[in-house]
């Protein structure tokens, strides 16, 4: 329901509508402050004024939303009408000189169609009229029902009050106060309605007042409320039934003091603090009496409005401590002088705290609203609610006199119990008035240090005896004398104020409350009400508590069994007292946190609970925001009704069945002690409810939720778990991580038999169940981890396991949690136990792979390889290989692990397969120079490892080629059709001995120098074959380094000399740029020294170089050669001589050949001609043969074939005339060559024979 002040912001009051300037009408009645006001049945406003004359002007605004005008009427009695009324008397008798008939109280009825205005006037009497007719239709003398004297009939009734009281089932009820010289007297009356629209009134009852002066009073159908000054300037409110109170006994109400005057500071207390806490305590002082006392005593033009509570308490700090540092003369005083300065300044801001509180507290009038019968004292500066008072506060705040005419009928059924109880009573009252403020400071004291509060009674007893100069004593002894049975009467005053309930209330019933009652007490005004009359009730019973348990001391101190009734036990007395002491303490606790202030919560904070919250699935309960607080600061105790309790407790009174509330409907005096009656026992500790605590917890009430716990633990054995548990809360979030543990683990012995710890350890859905106990520590362990304290996560999962002897499940749990923690601490050993302990091979497994994983990316490979991995070597292995066969080889070191790994362990094969596997996969997956680099290394590192076996052992098995493993949860393969490609059942295994090794390790090498000498073709250098190898370093001019893999991987130098070959012809064929480049590569090979007399180009040296090679390394059939010759005579370059002379040494028949097959006829006969000669014995060893054609000589041949050859390409080609020369000369040579080989055969024929 919204507020009917909801829009009355939009409301433009200077709008002709919505306001009217009364004119200077003539005859108004000047200096009058009665009025009425209502609203017709069609929305107009009306006014009532008294007029001088004795009528009463009308003023009607229109509707505001019509336009219209304003309208004065004035109801007043006509001449004939007057003398009707009045009478034909003469005017001796009639006394014109007497009061005049102006209103002085005005009071209004609306009916359908028509309002009533009731007036009365100086003249002592009741004048009705009616505004639909105007006419006055009746009068009457009020004096009739008092008594009366000429004097006040004279008199003009300055003081006289009107109010009304409607009712459906009653009708309408007039209450008239007639006021006297030191008297007045209330009549009540009821409007009888006769024929002919005539009216008179029926007296129903007349009670009189005392001495005190009426400020005001409000009527109901049944009762008077009224508010007197009284002589010494207090408030006093009284209430009394005008039907049912024969006796015209008026009830007291028991009114709000004001703060106490004096201001105690001990030696061993700040009087800043203690001022401060005195002024700022909640609801001593309004913010409004504060803020004008600060300006007052600030003597300055500053004006300070709208400050929030700390700030206000800021302001006033400075303020005082300027006036007194201002104040200070000298440089250097005493403490005992500072201090008393101090108190000095403190206590005259307090003085003016005090005035302008006062003023401000000083009631105006009382409001009571008939459809609730709320009753309100309506102050200056504030609004103050009655509500009633329960039969034992009501006994102990009643006065003596008061007292001794209670009705004990009202008080028990029985009689005699009620009278016991009366006399009881007494006795507290006595004992309450006897001690002073230092004397009620030791039982305070003694709460608050969590001293036993039966030892403190027992003190403040001996003081009283000590002190007794009035004789309290003998009066309570005497009184005491009088109860029947005192230990029975204790126990039901006891029982009367208990709280204590064996179910959990506030648990029984749902939320979902109507929507017109979803806001009912929801206000700021109403929580602050319920919430101070709660607070009210703790103070008033703590002081019962306090004297009842001194005067149980008191009865033990006795001793008396006629006191004690008669065979009262000591055990009883005892019972009683342990029953009181809790009480007292509940009351103090009660009272304490209707005091204490709630924290402003930033909003960093706030979510930090809430994470804690969702951690421990507590995210249900009341999470709340902040609040700004500036008028007030909110308490704790009405933040927890405003946001929990006020729910719970509407939920139960209005949507239970058989709930006489809901007869009751919304009666304010009914509601609001159920309501407080409701929410004591929310608040009441020994319950086993526990929303209060988590009400604190749930809006960052940390601190506050502290100092509850610290009070109530020694003496509250109820939810002791759950508080050690909230207490815990508490730590983590001040940083106290090792003291929240120990809570923690405190509470865990209580898991299964509280409320809260119930619900904090239900499962999840679909979670695996296991004891309370575990799943206790299983949310704390996630609330310590989200946190981030893992040594205490350790602890607790330690302590845990201890729990889990025979759940497996949750032992791997645990010892996961244990392992990730050290492992994330750098407890790597610690981490490693925890592993190995863990009985789930799954877990074990993913620890261990974590394990690795973390250690590697930390660089703490020494502690990864020296674990003795019991029972885990392959496993390791697996992991260890598994990553480095999966990730990038050049960020991650896996394969360098593992050969250490084996290294550690003397496994030299398992080492050395892993450095060549990881050589092999940097050739194929790394080609760059840092790669060919690392490559090395480790072909080298896995050489070292065979040569560390015997010979027999020194090999290894060739790893898969192409990086192809068999990964776990890898995608399979699949051909073009997307099928899932067959996976080969077999393969081929090769073995890898260290000759094998090393010829890779000097391909990797080469490689490496390759690339050194040209880095572009580390692209395809890195996985390049032997042959591959041989042709990139030839196209390098490596030339020396081809040589080299050549022999090493037995190779034929073929490539070698035709590259070599090509590199000659292109420079001599090339220009200055092609001789540049060719220095470069010509420097990367061995050229054999040769001392020359000219400067030789790098034509020349290539050159050389070829004959070089050529003479360094032979081969069968001078292939070399032919290969070198066949190069040069595909390109058209004429032979170079060297080269000629070298070929005719080794081969001349195949230099003729290859001269035939190019056409070089003329080179091929100079060839023919000297080898001739040279079989002939001229020049024989140019062509290598050792001995001439003679007949002592071996055998020599020409090759005849190629000759043939010659000669008949000559004679083909006829048409040259130079071949015809060619032709004829190598003719006549072999003719002459044939006759000598014929004089030689037959000389060697001839010797032979």
């Amino acid at each position: 329901m919204q507020s009917i002040f909801t829009d009355i912001g939009k409301i433009n009051f200077r709008d002709p509508s919505s306001y009217y300037l009364i004119p200077s009408v003539p005859g108004l009645a000047a200096n009058s402050v009665a009025s009425a006001a209502w609203l017709s049945s069609d929305g107009e406003a009306l006014f009532a004024l008294p007029s001088a004359a004795g009528g009463i002007f009308v003023i009607k605004l229109p509707p505001h939303d019509v336009p219209g005008v304003v309208s004065v009427v004035e109801l007043k009695q006509s001449s004939v009408v007057q003398r009707f009324l009045t009478g034909w008397m003469p005017t001796a008798i009639r006394g014109d000189g007497g009061p005049s008939d102006v209103p002085i109280s005005l009071a209004v009825h609306c009916l359908d169609h028509d309002a009533f205005l009731f007036a009365l006037c100086q003249d002592h009497k009741l004048r009705m009229w009616s505004y639909k007719d105007q006419m006055c239709l009746m009068v009457a003398d009020l004096l009739e029902f008092m008594p009366v004297s000429r004097d006040l009939r004279l008199a003009a009734g300055t003081g006289h009050r009107l109010r009304l009281a409607f009712s459906q089932s009653l009708g309408l009820y007039l209450g008239v106060y007639m006021h006297a010289p030191k008297r007045g007297q209330f009549c009540v009356f009821q409007l009888v309605s006769t024929e002919s629209n005539r009216y008179s009134l029926d007296h129903i009852s007349s009670l009189f007042s005392s001495q005190e002066t009426l400020i005001d009073f409000a009527l109901t159908s049944a009762e008077i409320w009224a508010l007197w000054h009284n002589e010494e300037n207090q408030t006093i409110v009284k209430y009394i039934n005008f039907e049912q109170n024969v006796a015209g006994q008026w009830n007291q109400v028991f009114m709000q003091p004001l703060p106490e005057e004096e201001v105690t500071v001990r030696h061993d207390q700040d009087p800043r603090e203690t001022y401060l806490e005195y002024l700022f305590m909640p609801g001593r002082f309004s913010n409004a009496a504060i803020q004008k006392a600060l300006q007052i005593f600030s003597q300055g033009t500053e004006r300070y409005m709208d400050l929030t509570w700390d700030e206000l308490k800021k302001e006033v700090t400075l303020a005082v401590e300027n006036e007194f540092q201002g104040s200070v003369t000298e440089y250097e005083c005493s403490l005992e002088e500072f201090c008393q300065l101090q108190v000095e300044f403190w206590s005259k801001f307090c003085a003016c705290c005090l005035q302008y509180q006062e003023a401000l507290s000083r009631p105006l009038a009382l409001l009571l609203n008939p459809y609730t019968n709320m009753v309100c004292l309506l102050k200056k500066g504030s609004v103050s609610f009655l509500v009633p008072c329960s039969l034992v506060d009501h006994l102990y705040l009643l006065s003596n006199e008061h007292l001794l005419t209670e009705d004990d009928a009202v008080i028990f059924d029985d009689l005699e119990m009620s009278r016991d109880v009366v006399c009881l009573v007494q006795c507290l009252r006595l004992i309450g008035e006897s001690i002073s403020m230092e004397i009620a400071y030791i039982m305070e004291m003694a709460c608050s240090r969590l001293q036993p509060p039966e030892k403190a009674a027992e003190q403040i007893l001996e003081d009283l005896i000590a002190n007794d100069t009035e004789n309290v004593m003998e009066d309570i002894h005497s009184k005491l004398q009088e109860i029947r049975n005192p230990i029975h009467a204790i126990g039901v005053l006891i029982r009367e104020m208990d709280y204590e309930t064996d179910t959990d209330m506030e648990r029984a019933h749902p939320l979902n409350m109507r929507m017109n009652l979803t806001q009912l007490y929801g206000s700021s005004t109403a929580v602050s009400v319920v919430c101070w009359g709660v607070c009210k009730i703790a103070t008033i019973r703590f002081q019962i508590c306090r004297d009842l348990l001194i005067l149980q001391q008191l009865l033990l101190r006795l001793g008396d069994p006629m006191v004690l009734g008669g065979g009262q036990l000591f055990q009883s007395q005892q019972d009683l007292l342990h029953r009181t002491s809790p009480l007292l303490l509940s009351y103090y606790l009660i009272r304490w946190a209707s005091q204490c202030l709630a924290s402003d919560i930033p909003f960093d904070t706030l979510e930090s609970n809430l994470q804690h919250l969702s951690v421990l699935e507590l995210a249900d309960t009341t999470v709340l925001t902040p609040h700004k607080l500036v008028s007030s600061p909110q308490t704790i105790v009405e933040l927890f009704f405003q946001e929990v309790a006020r729910k719970h407790i509407v939920s139960r009174l209005f949507l239970q069945p058989n709930t006489s509330l809901v007869e009751t409907s919304l009666n304010w005096s009914h509601l609001i002690t159920a309501v407080m009656a409701d929410f004591l026992p929310l608040l009441w500790p020994s319950n086993p409810g526990f929303l209060f605590p988590e009400c604190l917890i749930g809006s960052c009430q940390y601190t506050q939720l502290q100092e509850y716990i610290r009070l109530l633990q020694p003496w509250c054995h109820v939810n002791m778990g759950s508080c050690c548990f909230m207490m815990g809360r508490c730590y983590l979030v001040m940083g106290e991580g090792h003291k929240a543990l120990d809570c923690f683990c405190q509470a865990a012995s209580e898991v299964g038999k509280e409320e809260f710890l119930d619900r904090l350890i239900q499962p999840e859905e679909g979670e695996m169940v296991s004891t309370p106990r575990l799943q206790y520590y299983s949310k704390v362990l996630r609330l310590l981890d989200m946190v981030g304290l893992p040594e205490l996560v350790i602890q607790l999962a330690s302590l845990a396991i201890m729990e889990s002897v025979d759940d497996w499940r949750t032992q791997a749990t645990l010892r996961t949690c244990i392992f990730k923690h050290h492992l994330d601490l750098g407890h790597n050993s610690d981490a490693y136990v925890a592993l190995t302990q863990n009985p789930d091979p799954s877990r074990q497994l993913d620890c261990l792979r974590q394990l690795v994983v973390v250690l590697c990316e930390r660089s703490q490979l020494q502690d990864l390889v020296e674990f003795p991995y019991v029972n885990l070597h392959n496993e390791v292995v697996g992991i260890i290989e598994s990553h480095a066969r999966a990730v990038d080889l050049m960020t991650h070191n896996y394969y360098e692990l593992l050969y250490a790994f084996h290294i550690y362990r003397h496994n030299y094969r398992k080492a050395g397969t892993v450095m060549f596997e990881y050589g092999m996969r940097l050739g194929r997956e790394v080609r760059t120079l840092r790669g060919l680099q690392k490559q090395g290394n480790c072909f080298l590192a896995a050489i070292n490892c065979l040569r560390l076996i015997r010979p027999e052992y020194a090999w290894i098995v060739q790893p898969a080629s192409g990086a192809v493993y068999e990964r776990p949860g890898a995608s399979p393969k699949r051909s073009h059709d997307g099928e899932c490609a067959a996976v080969p059942t077999t393969r081929q295994i090769e073995i890898l001995e260290l000759e094998d090794l090393e010829k890779e390790c000097v391909l990797a090498r080469i490689r490496l120098t390759l690339v050194q000498h040209d880095l572009s073709t580390a692209a395809v250098a890195g996985n390049s074959t032997p042959e591959e190898t041989v042709a990139l370093l030839i196209r390098a001019g490596l030339f020396d380094t081809a040589i080299t893999l050549c022999q090493t991987f037995k190779l034929p130098l073929t490539p070698i000399f035709e590259g070599l070959t090509f590199k000659c012809i292109k420079l001599q064929l090339g220009g200055e740029a092609a001789q540049a480049e060719a220095w470069e590569w010509l420097a990367s090979n061995q050229l054999s020294a040769l001392v020359t007399t000219k400067e030789s180009s790098a034509t020349d040296e290539a050159w050389r170089l070829l004959s070089s090679y050529l003479e360094r390394y032979p081969s069968q059939n001078s292939l070399y050669h032919r290969c070198v010759i066949n190069k040069l005579l595909a390109h058209g370059i004429p032979l170079p001589n060297w080269l000629i002379n070298s070929y005719k040494k080794v081969d001349a028949a195949e230099l003729l050949r290859l001269y035939l097959n190019y056409d070089l006829l003329e080179e091929a006969v100079d060839l023919v001609l000297e080898y001739v000669d040279a079989v002939l014995g001229k020049g024989h060893q140019y062509f290598g043969i050792e001995f001439p054609l003679s007949a002592t000589a071996p055998m020599v041949w020409l090759p005849y074939t190629a000759i043939d050859q010659l000669l008949q390409a000559l004679r083909e080609s006829s048409a040259n005339q130079n071949n015809v020369l060619l032709y004829q000369k190598l003719h006549d040579k072999m003719e002459d060559y044939q006759q000598k080989v014929s004089v030689a055969t037959r000389d060697r024929l001839y010797r032979r024979n």
